[in-house]
């Protein structure tokens, strides 16, 4: 049997709703290096197993760390973000149940982004006084600097329709369909002539520029807390582990 020209990169933490940590963000930065050096492949589809895709950074991880371990933790996160980004490779994320905070941000750096119509999308931090610390560049360059400002404030959780409808996702399908739809999609995207499929993720990646937000936004986040106003055990308390 001929080998996929899609990767296939799964995030596994389910009794944390796939809460992301540094090992989980190691691992992933890992991945996405080692397919950058094969060529045999073209794509790469990012999903999640059990109830949802992602629900965000691991918070007891962040509660435990100190304030200097908290900022190269969303510097490693950042990191990962910009190896999606710099990835001359198509990345197609499959998005069921939710994608809150840090997942939010992470679904939203890939290429291409298949949702759940029902699923849960937002962004949680603000309201639980401080910034999201990494993906501002991703969300920028997504859906411009004002629609952004207004998803950072994180009024109110979105549905995978609104997510379409907000430029954060290409298409949206019953929760049954999402992993089929995407991967589909991702082997045609696999198919496509590799120079081309490549230098055109390059173009615009390089003409649409945002480099330099994430740096500015772990300051903002550092701030936040220096100044009291970040209360992580709200976080614990009132979403369940992961979802920030």
């Amino acid at each position: 049997m001929p080998k996929s020209p899609v990767k296939e990169l799964i995030l596994s933490r389910e009794k944390v709703r796939n809460a992301l940590d540094l090992e989980t963000t190691e691992r992933l930065i890992s991945a996405l290096d080692s397919a950058r050096k094969d060529s045999g492949v073209r794509a790469v589809l990012l999903r999640g197993e059990g109830a949802g895709f992602c629900a965000g950074s691991d918070i007891k991880e962040m509660a435990a760390a100190s304030m200097a371990e908290r900022l190269r933790i969303a510097e490693r996160k950042a990191l990962l973000m910009r190896a999606i980004a710099e990835l001359d490779k198509p990345v197609v994320c499959a998005v069921h149940g939710f994608a809150l905070g840090g997942g939010f941000m992470l679904a939203i750096g890939c290429d291409v982004v298949v949702t759940a119509s029902d699923a849960a999308w937002r962004l949680p931090e603000v309201g639980l006084g401080f910034f999201p610390p990494w993906g501002i560049e991703a969300l920028v360059r997504r859906v411009g600097t004002a629609r952004a400002r207004w998803l950072v404030w994180g009024e109110t959780a979105i549905s995978g329709t609104g997510a379409v409808s907000h430029g954060l996702a290409e298409q949206d399908v019953s929760e049954a369909r999402v992993l089929q739809v995407a991967r589909e999609l991702a082997s045609r995207l696999g198919q496509l002539p590799p120079q081309s499929a490549q230098a055109t993720k390059r173009f615009f990646r390089e003409n649409v520029p945002t480099a330099g937000l994430d740096d500015l936004a772990r300051e903002v986040y550092r701030q936040n807390f220096e100044a009291g106003s970040a209360d992580l055990g709200r976080m614990k308390g009132g979403f369940r582990n992961g979802e920030g």
